[in-house]
Formats: structure tokens, C-alpha cells, sequence
């Protein structure tokens, strides 16, 4: 909300009044509202939510869709001069056919210019290639030949490098629900073919593409951050530093205006793993809101479901589990789910009944774990698909249906015996805690003991994707399941 705050009151004059107009105009009457309460009155919250006769998910949303009219009116003020240079660019040949050569000369000249501050490899290469035309009776065409040739390569290298980026995340998807070795070796890999190619070219946006890579590949790959940083690897801290000082240089440029939540995303993780969380919670609101977004439209960048682990983990030591619940409903209100991205879709529906369960909807938990395992199949994924039986099997037994639980611990039991029980060490510890609890709580019912501390399963063989360690074995779980 603080962002949104100061977004709201940096606004020239002529850009508010304009966002004024346009929300009012459009019957967002409420958003206008808002704007102005923000603006003009600087409201607090309670009295804001008072006046529109709204609860706090309803105004989650309201604010999170004014947050996104200011950010698409910002865009479109910024990208004005930006279009207007591509559509001169197209139209080129009307002046290289229409006026004398040494004017279509210095239009060229004052177009590459502008195009080399865009960083706009695609446009550049019809540039040279008219430039090579023009002088091709002097000797300058050699000049333009090796600028088009090595635009065109560099354009090449761009493609080639986004072409990286993207599978980098698609195959990290993957990783994440098969902790496979092999897996990670092809990740490293990827890393290291995308830092060579930004190695090739003195390129602001190469830099930027294969940070994306880098800083996400040394915090959940390669965890051992600071071995890698003694090894003179750049510092994660100076690489989102660089970082930003290209995105305030380019401010102009349309995908680092998008980029920049990805190394918010980034910089908020940097500070989890330092457990520094008074510097992550800087860069938690903003993400949280940006959510939907970031799981719809910036897998080619990053891994967004990531986060749905980091608002656990941090639920957890806040201790504010049960609120999960409902604030998906509002975070969630606009996500259109992708069945065909398995990993994104298995975490997106995993946080969802993590969020049934810690606030006791059992029932609906199992509904949606349920669904999830009849429209996906996991048999490519085989410990993912062991994990969330798992989970199932506990709702079933807060359920207390006896018969349903039975059915799915013989399951898993066989699928065990499948993969290894030196390959399933926390499950099987899972099914145990799980199995022991009924003895447990007669115990404590009879006081023949006393309350078992909280307890998670920790163990080595665990993988990346594993929802149950987030299960507490504590005495108000023991009399749930057997009250």
C-alpha cells in the first residue's frame, strides 16, 4: 500500500487530473474515489474502507486494479516517443524515395542514435542496411556493412539469449518437482551458456537477461552463495545494484518498466536467504500484489510459484497462517490457471489447499488436492505426486474418513516400495507421525503423557517441491485428527 501511496502522490498535476477523468468517466467511481482519498485527503485505510462500504478483501482488490490503471496510463505515457520512433523506422524508404541524399543521411544518423539509446537491435539492422545502400560509392559502405553485420548478430545473440531465458525457467519448473541431479546439471548449464553469450557483446540488456538467470541460479540451484562468491563470482548484492542503475538509465524501455517487479522478486529472495527480513518486507508488498501477474506473464523471466513457498515461510514465522485463506480469495480473483504448465499449476493448487488446511478446511483442501490429481498426470513427476498423497492423506484423516485414508496409505506405500525407501526417508517418517498420532493423543486424552513438542519432518532425502514440510505435528493437530 505504501507504493501505491507514493505512486499516487508523485503524480504531476496533469496526470492525476487526466487518471481522474478517465476513471470517472469509465464508472470506476470507486477507484476515482480512492484516488482521491489518497491524493488529495490522504484518508487512513479504515476510514477509506468505511466510505466505500467495503471489507479488507474487497479493498485488497480495489487497490491492487488502481495500482494497475496508474502503472498502464504510466506505460502508455512513457512509450508514446518510443512508438513514435518505430513508426518512423517503418517508414524509412518514404524518405530514402522522397528526399535528397544527404537529408536521408542525417534522418538515418538521427534515427540510430535514437534507436541505440532504446537499445533496439531489430530496428538498427534496417537502419544499417539502408545506411550500407546509401554508400555504396564510398568508402564509408564498408563501415555500415560491419555495423549491419554485427547488429545482425547481436540481434541474433538477443533472440538466442531470451530463447535461453525462457527454457532456463521452463526446465526449472520441472527441477522443482523432481529434485533430479540430472536436472540440476542441465540448469548450470543453461546459466553458463547465457553468461557467455552476454560475455560476447558490451550489452546493458544481456547483462540484465542473464542476471535474471544468474541471481535466480545461486539462490535456489546452487544455494551456497557465499563459496561461489569467494570464487570471484560478481556479489548477488552488486549484480541488483547494476541492475537497477540500467533500468534508471532506460527508464524509457518497456520491458525493464516490467523487469523491475522480477528484481524486486529477486531482491526480496537475496534477503530471505540472508534471513534479513526486515529488508525482504521492503520488497513484500509489492510483489504479493503483482502476484497474478507474475504467474501469468513473467515465466519466461523468472519463476513466480516460488513465491507462493516464500508467503508460507513467512506466514509461518509471522504467524499468520490461517489469514492466508482468505486473501487468496482476492489475490487470486483475476488468475486465468495454465493446466499445460504442470509445475506453476501443481504449486498454484498446492498453496491453495495449504491455505484450506491452516485454516481448518479440511474438506476443501481434499477438494482441491483431488482435482488437482485427476486432471494432471504426475508420472513424469513421481516424488511430487507422492508428497501431495501425502497431504491427502492427512485431510482424509482430520476427515476422519477411514476408509478413504486407508486406500491412499496403501497407495503410497506401494509407490514407496517403487521408488526406494532409502529415496521416500521423510514420507515414510510423514506416514508414521501420521500413523503413531492416534496412540499419541489417547495418551494425552488419558494423561499418560505429556504434550509432544511441535514437530516437522526434517530430512536429507526431501526434494524442492515438498508441501509437507510445512505440517506442524503439534497437540492441536493430534486432537484434530483424533479428538
Amino acid at each position: 500500500m505504501a507504493k501505491l501511496k507514493n505512486i499516487i502522490k508523485q503524480l504531476s498535476d496533469p496526470d492525476y487530473q487526466a487518471l481522474y477523468q478517465n476513471l470517472a468517466q469509465s464508472g470506476a467511481d470507486k477507484s476515482a474515489y480512492l484516488l482521491k482519498a489518497l491524493r488529495e485527503q490522504e484518508l487512513p485505510d479504515a476510514k477509506i474502507m468505511v466510505e466505500l462500504e467495503v471489507n479488507n478483501n474487497a479493498y485488497y482488490t480495489l487497490r491492487s486494479r488502481l495500482n494497475q490503471k496508474i502503472e498502464e496510463y504510466l506505460l502508455q505515457q512513457m512509450e508514446s516517443p518510443r512508438t513514435d520512433l518505430l513508426k518512423k523506422v517503418v517508414n524509412i524508404n518514404e524518405v530514402v524515395f522522397t528526399k535528397k541524399r544527404a537529408i536521408s543521411v542525417a534522418t538515418l544518423k538521427k534515427l540510430e542514435k535514437e534507436l541505440l539509446d532504446y537499445d533496439l537491435s531489430n530496428e538498427l539492422t534496417v537502419i544499417y542496411k539502408v545506411l550500407k545502400k546509401l554508400h555504396i560509392h564510398s568508402p564509408e559502405h564498408f563501415h555500415y556493412s560491419q555495423l549491419y553485420n554485427r547488429h545482425v548478430a547481436y540481434m541474433l545473440a538477443i533472440d538466442k539469449a531470451e530463447d535461453i531465458l525462457a527454457d532456463y525457467f521452463r526446465k526449472f519448473g520441472e527441477y522443482s518437482l523432481t529434485g533430479d541431479d540430472t536436472d540440476r546439471l542441465g540448469l548450470s548449464f543453461l546459466m553458463q551458456e547465457i553468461q557467455n553469450i552476454s560475455k560476447l557483446y558490451d550489452s546493458h540488456r544481456l547483462y540484465v537477461y542473464q542476471s535474471c538467470v544468474t541471481v535466480f541460479h545461486r539462490l535456489f540451484v546452487e544455494k551456497d552463495i557465499e563459496a561461489q562468491e569467494n570464487d570471484d563470482a560478481e556479489p548477488i548484492e552488486d549484480i541488483l545494484n547494476e541492475v537497477q542503475k540500467h533500468f534508471i538509465r532506460y527508464e524509457k524501455d518497456s520491458i525493464y518498466y516490467h523487469l523491475n517487479i522480477v528484481f524486486e522478486f529477486l531482491k526480496l529472495e537475496y534477503y530471505n536467504h540472508y534471513k534479513v527480513y526486515k529488508k525482504a518486507e521492503k520488497y513484500y508488498e509489492d510483489v504479493n500484489d503483482s502476484l497474478t501477474a507474475l504467474l501469468t506473464n513473467y515465466g519466461w523471466y523468472t519463476y513466480p510459484a516460488q513465491f507462493l513457498h516464500t508467503k508460507i515461510e513467512r506466514a509461518l514465522r509471522n504467524h499468520t497462517l490461517t489469514q492466508l485463506y482468505e486473501e487468496s480469495f482476492a489475490l487470486f480473483e483475476d488468475y486465468e490457471e495454465d493446466i499445460d504448465n504442470t509445475p506453476t499449476h501443481v504449486e498454484y493448487i498446492t498453496y491453495r489447499a495449504l491455505c484450506c488446511y491452516f485454516a481448518g478446511k479440511y474438506s476443501e483442501a481434499a477438494r482441491w488436492l483431488n482435482d488437482l490429481l485427476n486432471e494432471v498426470s504426475l508420472k513424469k513427476y513421481p516424488h511430487a505426486l507422492l508428497e501431495l498423497k501425502s497431504l491427502l492423506a492427512l485431510q482424509y484423516a482430520l476427515l476422519k474418513d477411514q476408509e478413504l485414508f486407508n486406500q491412499l496409505i496403501n497407495s503410497i506405500q506401494r509407490q514407496i516400495r517403487l521408488l526406494g525407501k532409502e529415496n521416500c526417508g521423510h514420507i515414510i517418517a510423514f506416514l508414521k507421525m501420521l500413523k503413531n498420532s492416534a496412540a499419541e493423543a489417547k495418551k494425552l486424552k488419558s494423561g499418560n503423557t505429556t504434550t509432544p513438542p511441535p514437530h516437522r519432518i526434517e530430512y536429507e532425502t526431501r526434494r524442492r517441491f515438498s508441501p509437507t514440510k510445512y505440517i506442524v505435528f503439534d497437540e492441536k493437530l493430534l486432537e484434530q485428527i483424533f479428538g
